[in-house]
């Protein structure tokens, strides 16, 4: 349900987009709301959980989903429409944390392995499914019809809740730190936020003000963190090599790939010309890709260690936006389309579970929401932070292309300013504006779409840079499989140590 509604949006924006006359700013805080929401909460809401019961915090969550999709359904304007993605985001952030939390409780071993690969092959398939689905309805109902697909899935995940995930599982005794809460949530928003603004006209003191609050927040926290008695988030757990580092990793993999199915999407409809339905089945090659291939990331985790796995992974996403950077232009063909996406696929299906796995086998049980936690912060922060840079160097190299594009032009002279405004704040503004001048209707839209892929052009060349920089970070960083697993164990027996202290003191 939670992977569903990330991905819903991203289809719809052209249609969002003409719906409200949105700017590319407010289209990218639509894609980005329920991330954004998901990603400030999640540590907070984890640990939580952790104290109070997993499964209340994933009745609440899944019950609070229903108002969030009616609101974002029938949403009278993009700004509603943006709070409602957030509030969606808020209650993802109460049920999300508790699935793989309750998998590193139950499980162990090659067993818990084979679980985080499932869950991640289905979580990564179902959210790539979002464009298929959304596509289908958007060709026979209005745009809000995307946000209502989720209802029926979470009326069948209160049902299997309430009847199959046990009500405790290792659960924690600690009190919750929220006042390290409070401090994560204000970091991970104000950093977003700030990165969404930051191409907008005007709003200079606005993204300092987000940018100040980030850092602030961000020190606090640190602080905060380091002199808790019962710290939300143990610096001394993160600051292992298998935990940080697969975090950092799974972040760019997670962020790149939703990031390019972002902008993907608009570039399907708006330059190519797709229909709703056939952007989204076009993503369905990385949907059957990441289902088939992350089983045998689980497989080569066991035999071979989850460093050459992750770099396995990123050669695929690699090659993929190399591929899209080349191949992708105003005539591509769909064989051209469906190989980055193949390759896509491959490479989030041989990353996505090694760096899962690093995670929660770098935490003792009772850490399990900081283990859970931060693996839905690789795909909810690296998405959210991904689409915020992909989505701001789009629209800032749109804008470019087409002022220069205004300025070559014999005509120039004739635009206004309120016009030239219009022409650059997104693709659907500047398809508005050519209707109203349809003597210049045919200059207006082929400018449009040479600035979306001189724009795209931009987003993917950050997201090859973000690539390039995790597979140094892993290549140097992360150690191989039989270092690995002696780190695992010495930080197994170091908790297990730690817990007998902790009991011995409570006697």
């Amino acid at each position: 349900m939670a992977n569903l509604n990330l991905s819903v949006a991203n289809v719809a924006l052209p249609a969002i987009g003409k719906a409200f006359d949105s700017s590319q700013t407010a289209l990218n805080l639509i894609a980005v709301g329920y991330s954004l929401g998901l990603a400030a909460s999640v540590l907070y809401l984890g640990a939580v959980g952790d104290r109070h019961g997993r499964k209340t915090l994933l009745l609440l969550g899944v019950a609070l989903s229903i108002p969030a999709c009616l609101l974002a359904a029938y949403a009278p304007d993009d700004t509603v429409l943006v709070t409602a993605r957030v509030l969606g985001g808020v209650s993802a952030g109460m049920a999300y944390p508790t699935t793989l939390a309750l998998i590193t409780a139950l499980w162990a071993g090659p067993g818990r392995t084979k679980a985080i690969a499932l869950w991640s092959a289905l979580g990564g398939g179902i959210s790539l499914l979002g464009p298929v689905v959304a596509g289908a309805l958007l060709e026979r109902f209005f745009w809000g019809s995307v946000f209502l697909v989720t209802l029926p899935l979470a009326v069948v995940a209160l049902v299997m809740a309430l009847l199959f995930v046990p009500a405790h599982a290792n659960e924690s005794v600690e009190p919750v730190d929220n006042l390290g809460g409070v401090l994560s949530v204000l970091l991970i928003a104000g950093l977003v936020l700030a990165i969404n603004f930051a191409a907008v006209p005007g709003e200079g003191a606005l993204v300092i003000g987000l940018a100040v609050v980030a850092v602030a927040a961000g020190a606090a926290f640190v602080l905060r963190q380091r002199r808790a008695p019962n710290p939300l988030y143990d610096l001394r757990i993160a600051a292992r090599r298998t935990f940080w580092v697969a975090a950092c990793a799974g972040i760019i993999v997670y962020g790149t790939m939703m990031g390019s199915a972002f902008v993907s999407q608009q570039y399907l409809q708006n330059v190519l010309g797709y229909d709703p339905v056939e952007a989204g089945a076009a993503i369905l090659p990385l949907v059957v890709m990441i289902v088939l291939v992350a089983p045998r990331s689980a497989k080569l985790v066991e035999t071979r260690g989850a460093r050459t796995t992750l770099l396995t992974g990123y050669a695929f996403l690699f090659l993929a936006f190399v591929w899209m950077l080349l191949f992708w232009g105003e005539d591509s063909s769909y064989w051209q389309i469906g190989f980055a996406y193949v390759l896509i696929g491959i490479g989030a299906g041989f990353a996505g579970t090694p760096a899962s796995h690093s995670l929660t086998g770098s935490v003792p049980v009772r850490r399990a929401g900081m283990a859970s936690g931060t693996a839905d912060l690789q795909r909810d922060l690296g998405g959210a932070v991904m689409q915020s840079v992909m989505g701001v160097l789009l629209t800032a190299g749109y804008a470019s292309a087409f002022n220069a594009a205004i300025a070559a032009s014999p005509e120039s002279k004739d635009v206004s300013e309120q016009v030239q405004s219009e022409l650059t704040k997104s693709f659907a503004s500047a398809g508005e504006t050519a209707q109203q001048h349809p003597q210049y209707a045919d200059q207006i839209v082929a400018a449009a779409r040479r600035s979306f892929l001189h724009g795209d052009d931009w987003a993917y060349t950050v997201g090859l840079a973000a690539i390039a920089l995790g597979a140094l970070l892993v290549f140097t960083l992360f150690p191989r499989r039989d270092a690995e697993r002696d780190l695992l164990r010495r930080y197994a027996d170091e908790d297990s140590a730690s817990a007998s202290t902790a009991a011995e003191r409570q006697r």
